[in-house]
């Protein structure tokens, strides 16, 4: 009876990770190239997902909606989303975690710094809130998306996002407050 329970344990630590759509091995995304440490290369072709923004102007402490969606029935398991200045090589910025498949991701010693999948269950789309830094140039949010261990798109981006400044300086050289309608 032993050697039946051993046998039993052994097979469900073999076949139940895959039957529950768990991959077998730890995969994750590095945050600054934003490669998953699968054996497979990234997709060259159009990525079947994008990145929606709900401005296209932000102030320091702003908070964006992000949200990641899939085209069509693409569908997706993993994710790593970010925002970086434009031809920058670091998130900027963090997220607050609204939506129960997300969670938060440290990178360069900042929590929250990037948004990853809280699970692997097949997801049409994820929302998250982005909250502005105060020192930001133009950037626009990246992402790499893995619809399973073979097919994943590295580098999909948003479109740019530029600050503006609470206070700009008229022609009298007198401060006045710069409205910004969105």
């Amino acid at each position: 009876m032993r050697r039946h329970s051993c046998f039993g344990f052994l097979l469900c630590g073999i076949f139940l990770p895959g039957i529950l759509g768990f991959p077998q091995t730890n995969t994750s995304i590095d945050c600054d190239s934003l490669l998953p440490n699968y054996e497979a290369e990234p997709q060259t072709s159009a990525p079947p997902y994008i990145i929606a923004v709900s401005f296209d102007n932000f102030e320091p402490g702003n908070e964006v909606q992000v949200t990641l969606e899939a085209l069509g029935d693409a569908g997706f398991k993993g994710f790593n989303l970010q925002a970086r200045e434009i031809d920058g090589d670091v998130p900027v910025g963090t997220f607050k975690i609204t939506d129960p498949n997300t969670k938060g991701l440290e990178c360069h010693n900042m929590t929250n710094s990037a948004v990853s999948n809280a699970n692997s269950d097949v997801k049409q789309k994820v929302t998250t809130t982005w909250i502005a830094p105060h020192d930001a140039r133009e950037l626009q949010f990246i992402a790499t998306v893995v619809q399973n261990l073979e097919n994943f798109w590295v580098g999909i981006q948003s479109k740019t996002l530029t600050p503006t400044h609470s206070e700009s300086v008229n022609a009298t050289g007198k401060s006045k407050r710069k409205v910004c309608f969105q």
